[in-house]
Parts: structure tokens; sequence; C-alpha cells
């Protein structure tokens, strides 16, 4: 599994029409609005960097309004917020 970060910097007056179509791409797992230098993190999720370079250099550029992105790549997950919510399914609440 590749994780990565695509860092965004959008027209300001479109970052939630580009948020939404953001989050309806097959393999982008999160968005957020966020302060500082950028305006919107994705998050993707896909099996192999080939899907990540399409999902990256092709669906989501391919959205108007993006003026400027950086990708970065997870090398390792340290939260175990996933892990254990994953452990957790079907579980019952004590």
């Amino acid at each position: 599994m590749v994780n990565a970060f695509v860092l965004l910097s959008v027209e300001r007056t479109q970052i939630e029409r580009i948020a939404d179509s953001l989050s309806s791409l097959p393999h982008v797992a999160e968005v957020y609005s966020v302060s500082g230098r950028f305006d919107i993190v994705a998050i993707i999720r896909v099996a192999d960097v080939e899907t990540l370079s399409n999902v990256v250099t092709h669906d989501m550029l391919s959205i108007q309004g993006i003026t400027h992105s950086e990708t970065m790549l997870a090398f390792r997950a340290y939260s175990r917020h996933d892990l254990e919510r994953l452990f957790s399914i079907g579980a019952e609440a004590i």
C-alpha cells in the first residue's frame, strides 16, 4: 500500500468546490482544508506508485482551480489509529 499526502494551492474562492471534487475521486481517502502555505491536503491510498502517478498527474490536476501541488510519500506509519479501527470491526462496546 502506498500512502501519499498531496498539498495543494488553489484559487481561494474555489476551496470548497475543489475539496468536494477531490473527495469524490477514487483513491482519495481524505481531504482537508488547512491553514498555512497550502489550502488543501488530500490523503491518497493506492496499491502502487503507478496508480499514484495517475491520480496526481491526471485525475487531480485536471480539476480547474488547482494552481500548485506538492506530493509527499509516506515511508512508515507510526499511528495505531487505523489498525485499532480495523481490529475493532464487529467488536462489541463494553
